[in-house]
């Protein structure tokens, strides 16, 4: 019979609480032993003690409710055709989402810099750093030169003055937080780590909703809310029982697409068992290293 999400739960605490019992017993051993080899050796004056790195979150984590699960909606690439469109279903139902933005789609023509204004100023909307270029869709070359993908969304963030250090690469599935580090393409790992050196949270996703050839979503709102569960049921996010959710603006601008987003919003939002979230309230991604 298979497991429901509360069922799933309930056997995770389960095996949580048993591993840190386990745990405790040999940190207590571990911690006996350590005390007597420190006592045997506190006249070396050359034993040097690093001090470890010290974790500050600058925002609080929203405590979570083991009976749902967690879907943070992301839309790259605006503002662009098709944000008009989300806006309408951000606003019917009240949902919160994170929008990338592309910093010259933001001066590619008075309606995005006007759809621009919108995101800005809804109080459900996010917005994160999607570079400025978008690599000119030219991602291998892109890659190639750190320092140019520094400076690249070094000039979105001076001149859309994002509000926080969220990111995501273009072309590229890459997350680089406090305790996530994963690149799908390797040979972008050394752009990707420039990025968080330079102070950038790196946000990738669990899950995308492609296009088909002519642009628009491919398949339907059954298929992905179906792909959802499946995620959630196999553990197979980053973070287990958060999932983050991908598609693009301009998927949005047939009437076809925007219905079959609407009604798997819909789906998900009736069925009590998942809540939307902003990216910043996922976990542990205000964390610092310091």
């Amino acid at each position: 019979m298979k497991k429901t999400f509360a069922e799933k739960s309930n056997h995770l605490v389960f095996l949580g609480t048993a591993a840190l019992i386990v745990n405790a017993v040999f940190f207590l051993n571990s911690c006996n032993k350590k005390s007597e080899q420190v006592a045997d050796s506190k006249t070396n004056s050359e034993k040097v003690v690093t001090k470890p790195a010290k974790v500050i979150s600058t925002k609080p984590e929203i405590p979570d409710d083991p009976n749902k699960r967690y879907i943070y909606l992301t839309f790259d690439d605006g503002p662009n055709k098709g944000t008009e469109n989300l806006l309408k279903i951000i606003n019917k139902y009240q949902i919160p989402v994170t929008s990338f933005i592309v910093g010259k789609h933001a001066y590619d023509s008075k309606t995005q810099a006007k759809n621009l204004k919108e995101l800005e100023n809804h109080e459900l909307v996010e917005l994160a750093n999607h570079s400025y270029s978008h690599a000119e869709n030219k991602y291998s070359e892109f890659y190639k030169n750190p320092e140019k993908v520094v400076h690249d969304f070094d000039r979105a963030k001076d001149s859309i003055k994002f509000k926080n250090k969220y990111a995501r690469t273009p072309g590229r599935n890459i997350w680089r937080t406090s305790d996530i580090n994963n690149t799908d393409i390797k040979s972008s790992k050394t752009a990707a780590d420039e990025l968080q050196r330079a102070g950038y949270v790196l946000v990738g996703w669990d899950l995308e909703w492609k296009p088909d050839n002519t642009m628009r979503l491919k398949g339907s709102h059954q298929q992905m809310a179906k792909r959802v569960d499946s995620i959630f049921f196999n553990d197979l996010e980053k973070t287990s029982r958060h999932l983050v959710f991908l598609t693009h603006d301009q998927y949005l601008q047939d009437d076809d697409s925007v219905k079959e987003l609407d009604l798997f919003i819909s789906g998900l939002q009736n069925s009590n068992r998942f809540e939307f979230r902003k990216i910043s309230d996922y976990p542990k991604i205000n964390n610092i290293l310091k």
